[in-house]
C-alpha cells in the first residue's frame, strides 16, 4: 500500500480495523470489507493491493495507537514500568484482534515507518533501564498478556500476584 495512503485507502484500512476488531481474523477477507463498504471486492484492488497491505496498515496504526499509550502513560509516572505493563494490558485487553495481528507473525519491519518500532519499545526500555532487560520485560509482558486475552488462567486471584512479582523482577537497577 502506498505510504501516504489516499484517502480511499485509509478509509479501507479503517473498515478492516473495524471488521477485524468487531468480527475477528476469519472475518478479515477483501469480500468481507467490500461487503461492509456496500462495494465489489475487486474494486477494492484498485487502492490497495491486498489483504496482507490491509494488515501491514492495521499493524502501522496498532503500533502507532499502542506508542502513544505506553508514552502517556509512562511519562512522569513515578512507577514507569508499572505504568508500561498497565498501558500494555488496557491496549491488549481492548483491541485483542489487532493486538495479535501486531504480535502473532512476523513483524513487517520493512513496511513500518522509520522509527515507529523503536517509538513503540522506548518507554519500556527508560522504564527497565536496559534494552536486554526491555525484551526479558516484554516477553514475560506479552507472555502473560497472551495467557489472560485466551483464558488460560483461573480465577483464583493469584494472576494479579504473578503480574506484581513479574513487575518487581524487571524494575530497573538502581
Amino acid at each position: 500500500m502506498a505510504d501516504p495512503l489516499s484517502t480511499r485507502a485509509r478509509e479501507i484500512a479503517t473498515v478492516a480495523r473495524d471488521v477485524l476488531e468487531r468480527e475477528g481474523p476469519d472475518a478479515l477477507t477483501m469480500r468481507r470489507i467490500a461487503e461492509v463498504m456496500g462495494i465489489r471486492a475487486p474494486s477494492l484492488y484498485k487502492h490497495v493491493p491486498g489483504k496482507d497491505a490491509l494488515e501491514v496498515a492495521i499493524t502501522i496504526a496498532g503500533f502507532e495507537e499502542a506508542a502513544a499509550g505506553f508514552e502517556a502513560a509512562t511519562d512522569g509516572a513515578a512507577d514507569p514500568l508499572a505504568a508500561f505493563v498497565g498501558a500494555y494490558r488496557a491496549f491488549a485487553r481492548r483491541h485483542p484482534h489487532v493486538y495479535r495481528l501486531m504480535t502473532d507473525r512476523p513483524l513487517p519491519r520493512a513496511d513500518l515507518p522509520p522509527g515507529l518500532e523503536e517509538r513503540t519499545a522506548a518507554p519500556l526500555q527508560r522504564a527497565t533501564g536496559s534494552p536486554a532487560r526491555a525484551r526479558a520485560a516484554w516477553a514475560f509482558i506479552h507472555g502473560m498478556v497472551l495467557l489472560e486475552l485466551t483464558h488460560r488462567f483461573p480465577e483464583d486471584g493469584v494472576t494479579e500476584q504473578a503480574w506484581q512479582v513479574g513487575i518487581a523482577a524487571m524494575q530497573r537497577e538502581a
